[in-house]
């Protein structure tokens, strides 16, 4: 499907970039095209990859300009730029609609008029049911790329998505910061102790972008089940692998966080095909045509639970510690800890 195509990958040379990036460098694809506004980061990279099939462009998705420099000859685009910290996009929520929303629609209009052929836009499970400016500024990127699907002829440019949870131990999220106080010597800082986050791999979330490039249709949300845990049985679990006893320091929830992260609405779980390992949302087909909206129901959406971290499977501390031993990140922290 790859072979000899070129992949262009807005916001490359973040922790998701970076993944997708080494998860094709190796195949038969013709050319990595790496967009993002971080100099600094791409010069690590080429330097760190040195590697012909690897390109650079600088640019930012708020510019459709720069967007257009970088899509000439794109055959597939995985659409990974955007604003993620929750405390960022609540002091500035204008900057999250900027990037999140306005630079989703520059690269959909951009890779509209330059005939691309697929573009995987990345979003996350703080769209559903959003309570904070990150995830309401994702929910309506993932409004514009369905609608956007609906005007355009997916046999030239087919548009979809992922929604996809927590990444564990992905820049700025709550295992790296669990780490950093071990090594201090000092309380972890636990919001709540009954509160859960869905637990997902770099890796997971990679082949996750994979299976909807393979089997997404226009306008499609692709979701992948995942195993979840509470925030207060993950830091015990990461206390045990360190072999530490530093308190556990209960703090409240902050501004903007949920007690539970939701990866389906019900509305949309009543619509959703389940494909074993993953949900396929499909997109509402319908116009505007309001009898459709005001005279039309349906009776299943009071007959079923959205998809949650509460009621997803739960893991043990055991099953934790498993899960976060199969990370590399883990792997090297322990290694170093033990070390010194």
């Amino acid at each position: 499907m790859f072979k000899n195509k070129t992949l262009l990958i807005t916001g490359g040379t973040g922790s998701f970039g970076n993944a997708v990036m080494k998860r094709f460098l190796h195949t038969d694809v013709k050319e990595i095209r790496i967009f993002s506004r971080d100099e600094k980061k791409q010069d690590d990279m080429r330097n760190l990859y040195k590697n012909e099939k690897l390109k650079f462009y600088l640019g930012d998705v708020r510019d459709i300009g720069s967007i257009k420099n970088a899509i000439h000859g794109v055959d597939y685009i995985f659409h990974a730029a955007a604003l993620k910290q929750v405390p960022s996009c609540e002091f500035f929520p204008l900057d999250a609609v900027k990037t999140n929303v306005i630079g989703t629609e520059n690269v959909l209009t951009a890779s509209v008029d330059y005939g691309v052929k697929k573009v995987i836009c990345l979003s996350t499970d703080k769209a559903a049911y959003p309570i904070n400016a990150m995830g309401i500024s994702k929910a309506m990127m993932e409004k514009t790329f369905v609608a956007k699907s609906k005007t355009v002829d997916p046999k030239r440019t087919l548009i979809c998505g992922t929604r996809y949870e927590n990444v564990m131990a992905s820049r700025g999220s709550v295992i790296p910061l669990f780490i950093n106080q071990i090594k201090n010597g000092q309380p972890l800082t636990v919001t709540d102790s009954n509160m859960t986050r869905f637990l997902m791999s770099l890796e997971e979330a990679v082949e996750l972008v994979v299976f909807a490039f393979k089997n997404a249709e226009a306008g499609d949300i692709m979701v992948q089940k995942s195993p979840a845990c509470t925030i207060g049985e993950l830091a015990q679990a990461i206390k045990e692998l360190f072999e530490v006893d530093n308190e556990i320091k209960f703090i409240g929830t902050r501004h903007g966080e949920k007690l539970y992260e939701t990866l389906l609405t019900k509305e949309e779980h009543v619509l959703a095909k389940d494909l074993g390992g993953f949900y396929r949302v499909p997109a509402d087909i319908r116009d505007l045509n309001y009898d459709k909206y005001f005279v039309e129901g349906n009776e299943q959406i009071q007959q079923v639970e959205d998809y949650n971290s509460h009621n997803t499977e739960r893991l043990n501390i055991d099953e934790i510690k498993n899960k976060l031993l199969n990370l590399d990140y883990m792997q090297n922290e322990l290694k170093k800890w033990k070390e010194n």
